[in-house]
C-alpha cells in the first residue's frame, strides 16, 4: 500500500503544530514554525513548516464543515456535470455555483479559506529559510522552491475563482491583521514570481522518485506555469511554456499508461503519467474536527446513492455531480475515456437523486477497500487527486502550436495528438490537428478533472456554450464573462469594512 512518506515524517517532526495555526482566520494565520518568529530556523523546523504547507492539499474536499472539492468545483461550472445531490437546496450554494447565481452570503468559503490558510504556510516555510541555520545549500533550495511552487499553487486557485484578492507574504502580526487587495493581474504577477522561481533549472529534479513522491518536482513546476500564462493569455510567454513542455516530452521522465481507466486505481498512483498529485490516506478526518487527517470526501460526494454494485468494486455516496448525457455522447465508439471516466449504472441499481442521468464519474469513484473502518468513512477515502497528468503536457504543446501559433520546439504537435488518441483507442487513431479537435481532446480526456470550465473561459468559449435553457434538468443559466470571478464571501467584506484595506466586491456580483 502507499504511503505518503514525506507527509508523515513532518507530521511527526511537527507534532501538534499543525493543529496550532489550522483554525486561524487568513488574515491572522499565525506562523507554524517552533522557533522564535524570525529566529534561526533548523531543517527541521523549516520541514515542519513545508509539511504543513503540503497538508494544505488534503483539506479541499471538506474543511471547516465545506464541501468544496477544487477539481468539482471547477467542473460544476462546465458543461459535462450536473449539481446532482438530494435537490436544489442540498448543498444550495453549489447549484447556485452551477447555475452562475452565486452570492456572497453563498459563495465558496471553504476554498477560500483553504488557500488562504496555503498562502500564510507557504509563507512561514520561506521566512524560515530565510533564517536558515545549518542547512545544506542545496536542500535549502529546494525547500524553498517547494514553498514557492505551493504558494503559486494556491494562491492560482484563488486568483481564478475570486481574481481580485488580497494578497500578503509576512505575517500579519499588528492590528488591524489586514492587507490590500489587488487585481487580478496583479496576482497574475505574483504567481509569476513564484513559478519562475521554482522552475529555475538545478532546484528541482525533473521527477521526484522514491521517498520523494508526492513531492513537488520540476515538471510539477513548468506545468503550473503553462496552465496560469494560458488561462491569462500572455501571449509574451507563450514560446517559453511550448518549450517548457518539449522539455518535459523530451526528457522521457513521463509516459501514458497504457490502460486509461487504470490510471486511478490505488495501485497505479505515482505512475509513470503522473507529474503531481496529491497523495491521501484513509485515516484521519471526521466530522467533528475536519482541519486534520489525510483522506478525501470527494468519492462519497460523487457516487450514486444506495448503490448495489454486483461485481463489488464500487461502492455508493451521496449522488452529486451526475454526468451529463452530452458529455457521455462526444466519445466516439472504441474510446476506453468514456468507460474509464464515466460509470452508467442501470436503473434499479441506485437511488434516483436530482438531475439524475444514470452516469456518474468513474475516475474519483467511491471504491471497496478504499476507505477502511475504524473512522468516519465517508471522509476516508484514500483516492490520490492527480493534479497534473502527462497527458495534459502532450495536449498543451499541441495547443500551443496548432491553437496558439507557436512554433514547433523540436517536437511534433500532431505526434502528441496522435499519442494521446492511440492510447484511447488501443490503436492508431489519428485525426488532424485543428482547433476544434484539440478542443474536443481535453474535453474527452480530463472529463471530472476540473480543467473544462477553465478552457472554455480562457478560449473565449463559455457564453456560447455555457448559457442554456434545460428545463428537464433544472438547469437555465446565463454566463458572462464577469462570472468567471466568483462573490467574495461576505464575511471576508463585513471584516474589513470601515478599513483602508475594504475588500471591494467583484463586478455584477452582490
Amino acid at each position: 500500500m502507499k504511503k505518503y512518506k514525506f507527509l508523515m515524517i513532518v507530521a511527526t517532526l511537527a507534532g501538534s503544530i499543525f493543529m496550532a495555526s489550522c483554525g486561524d482566520d487568513f488574515l491572522t494565520a499565525a506562523p507554524t514554525e517552533q522557533q522564535e518568529a524570525g529566529g534561526p530556523a533548523t531543517e527541521g523546523a523549516i520541514l515542519s513548516n513545508l509539511g504543513s504547507a503540503y497538508q494544505i492539499l488534503l483539506f479541499d474536499s471538506y474543511a471547516g464543515g465545506n464541501y468544496n472539492a477544487v477539481l468539482l468545483m471547477s467542473d460544476l461550472r462546465s458543461d459535462d456535470l450536473f449539481k446532482g445531490g438530494g435537490d436544489a437546496g442540498d448543498q444550495g450554494q453549489l447549484y447556485k455555483l452551477s447555475q452562475f447565481t452565486s452570492t456572497a452570503a453563498e459563495t465558496l468559503n471553504g476554498l477560500w479559506d483553504n488557500y488562504f490558510k496555503g498562502l500564510a504556510r507557504c509563507n512561514n516555510v520561506i521566512i524560515a529559510c530565510d533564517n536558515a541555520v545549518n542547512v545544506n545549500p542545496d536542500k535549502l533550495e529546494q525547500y524553498r522552491a517547494e514553498a514557492h511552487f505551493l504558494r503559486a499553487y494556491y494562491v492560482h486557485l484563488l486568483w481564478k475563482y475570486w481574481g481580485n484578492i488580497p494578497y500578503f507574504e509576512q505575517p500579519l502580526v499588528t492590528p488591524p491583521y489586514m492587507t490590500k487587495q489587488l487585481s487580478a493581474d496583479e496576482i497574475y504577477k505574483e504567481i509569476m514570481e513564484d513559478i519562475d522561481f521554482a522552475c529555475t533549472e538545478g532546484k528541482l529534479q525533473m521527477k521526484t522518485s522514491g521517498t520523494n513522491l508526492g513531492r513537488v518536482s520540476r515538471a510539477a513546476a513548468l506545468m503550473l506555469k503553462a496552465r496560469v500564462v494560458l488561462y491569462q493569455k500572455d501571449n509574451t510567454r507563450y514560446a517559453e511554456i511550448t518549450n517548457d513542455m518539449a522539455t518535459i516530452i523530451k526528457s522521457t521522465e513521463f509516459s501514458l499508461m497504457d490502460d486509461f481507466g487504470t490510471i486511478w486505481a490505488d495501485e497505479n498512483e505515482f505512475c509513470k503519467e503522473s507529474i503531481f498529485e496529491s497523495n491521501q490516506l484513509p485515516e484521519g478526518k471526521t466530522w467533528g474536527e475536519s482541519w486534520q487527517g489525510f483522506g478525501t470526501n470527494l468519492p462519497a460526494f460523487i457516487s450514486p446513492n444506495d448503490l448495489k454494485d454486483a461485481a463489488g468494486i464500487f461502492k455508493g455516496g451521496w449522488g452529486f455531480a451526475p454526468v451529463r448525457q452530452a458529455a457521455y455522447n462526444m466519445y466516439e465508439e472504441g474510446d476506453t475515456r468514456r468507460a474509464g471516466s464515466i460509470n452508467a449504472w442501470p436503473k434499479g441499481t441506485y437511488a434516483s437523486r436530482f438531475q439524475d442521468t444514470g452516469l456518474f464519474q468513474r475516475k474519483y469513484a467511491a471504491r471497496e477497500g478504499y476507505n477502511p473502518p475504524p473512522g468516519d468513512v465517508d471522509l476516508n477515502y484514500a483516492n490520490n487527486l492527480r493534479i497534473f497528468r502527462y497527458s495534459e503536457t502532450l495536449l498543451n504543446y499541441a495547443e500551443l502550436v496548432k491553437i496558439q501559433g507557436q512554433a514547433e520546439a523540436g517536437v511534433s504537435a500532431q505526434d502528441c495528438l496522435d499519442k494521446v488518441r492511440k492510447r484511447a483507442f488501443g490503436a492508431d487513431k489519428p485525426i488532424p490537428a485543428t482547433a476544434a479537435n484539440i478542443k474536443l481532446e481535453r474535453r474527452r480526456e480530463f472529463l471530472g478533472e476540473g480543467m473544462r470550465f477553465w478552457d472554455l473561459v480562457r478560449w473565449g468559449d463559455a457564453p456560447s456554450i455555457l448559457t442554456e435553457n434545460n428545463a428537464a434538468f433544472n438547469s437555465v443559466r446565463t454566463f458572462e464573462d464577469w462570472k468567471k470571478h466568483l462573490p467574495i464571501p461576505q464575511l471576508e467584506i463585513e471584516k474589513t469594512k470601515g478599513t483602508e484595506y475594504e475588500l471591494k466586491q467583484n463586478n455584477g456580483w452582490q
